[in-house]
């Protein structure tokens, strides 16, 4: 099996996730205490804007590794890494 992308950044992109999941915990605290809907959805664009940033990252780091790698190989898996890269970019630009 070969090793993510990502892996240089592992714990950075763990981190960032770890912190999500407290914006998460916190949303569903802030509806348990019927806070202000302007507020929770303030709190839901910064952690939709965090969770973009991780895919960013991730894409940046599969584009700079796995695909690079790929390109220098040649052929067809070349192709197919493009390929793969182009589907997940414009699933993340859709949602």
């Amino acid at each position: 099996m070969t090793m993510p992308g990502y892996v240089d950044e592992k714990a950075s992109i763990q981190r960032r996730l770890r912190r999500i999941e407290g914006q998460v915990r916190g949303l569903r605290g802030m509806v348990d205490d019927n806070r202000y809907c302007i507020d929770v959805l303030d709190q839901i664009a910064a952690t939709t804007r965090a969770l973009q940033a991780v895919a960013l990252a991730l894409v940046t780091e599969h584009l700079s590794h796995c695909v690079a790698h790929a390109i220098a190989e040649g052929g067809a898996e070349a192709e197919a890494k493009i390929s793969e890269a182009s589907a997940a970019i414009a699933r993340l630009v859709r949602s």
